[in-house]
């Protein structure tokens, strides 16, 4: 009898992709071990050639979420390759640098609408399109941060649009519950990503993760990975809309 934490068989379309540091890595790798069939994405045609080495020897697309009609273009070829979807992973997030790193109250309305759109909303058409092509039910993930509940000294706009990333999580779990398609989202601790480079502070974040958590350490790519199979896998049918916390422990100290 096949385990019910096996993905064999199932087929997944994973964005994200940057290098081997990328949660999405960390994800596409495990997922890849536990059988799945796959299909990557990286952020656009700029980046393809640093997120190749990376794809595991998968297929890999390059797309610019805030282009019209790019998301699903890329859902479009994903099934085309894999001849529907059973999960999807969205590990995708970015502000622009001056808002980030500057005051909440002082970001500018366009950069917040970006952050938004590319970090959240993006999620939401993400689901819309690959709705039709789950007909027996699957599992949608995003990435969030423990910056969505606490306010973190230096994570800055991310935070808000964390927050609104979480609820519509929730959302979308009610909503699609019907169709038995599971939504949640992962919560990892800080991690070392391209990504989490342009929030000032980054480093004294980390050791303060590293001082302060259970374990007393950092959270790997592998664990996350690892707890984004289960996620997909039928071991996790009776859980939706949860944010699941995959840190070491700092959320319940930090």
């Amino acid at each position: 009898m096949t385990s019910p934490f096996s993905l064999a068989g199932k087929r997944g379309l994973i964005l994200g992709l940057a290098n081997e540091h990328s949660i999405a890595y960390g994800c596409a790798h495990a997922a890849k071990e536990a059988g799945a069939h796959l299909v990557l994405s990286c952020v656009n045609e700029k980046a393809l050639p640093f997120a190749m080495p990376a794809a595991l020897g998968l297929p890999l697309i390059a797309c610019d979420v805030e282009r019209e009609g790019a998301l699903a273009q890329l859902v479009d070829s994903a099934v085309a390759t894999l001849g529907g979807l059973d999960f999807v992973i969205h590990s995708i997030a970015w502000a622009p640098l001056a808002d980030l790193r500057g005051r909440v109250v002082d970001s500018s309305s366009a950069g917040f609408s970006r952050a938004m759109n590319i970090s959240c909303h993006s999620f939401a058409q993400l689901a819309k399109l690959c709705e039709p092509h789950m007909s027996q039910g699957g599992s949608l993930m995003t990435m969030s941060y423990l910056g969505a509940d606490d306010a973190v000294p230096h994570y800055g706009l991310m935070g808000p649009v964390k927050a609104a990333l979480e609820s519509l999580v929730r959302y979308l779990a009610l909503e699609l519950g019907p169709r038995n398609i599971r939504v949640h989202a992962l919560s990892p601790g800080p991690i070392p990503t391209r990504a989490a480079s342009g929030l000032a502070e980054f480093d004294s974040l980390m050791l303060h993760a590293r001082q302060i958590s259970p374990l007393q350490r950092l959270v790997t790519l592998e664990e996350v990975g690892r707890l984004a199979a289960f996620l997909a896998s039928d071991g996790a049918s009776g859980m939706t809309g949860q944010t699941i916390y995959v840190d070491a422990g700092y959320h319940v100290v930090g």
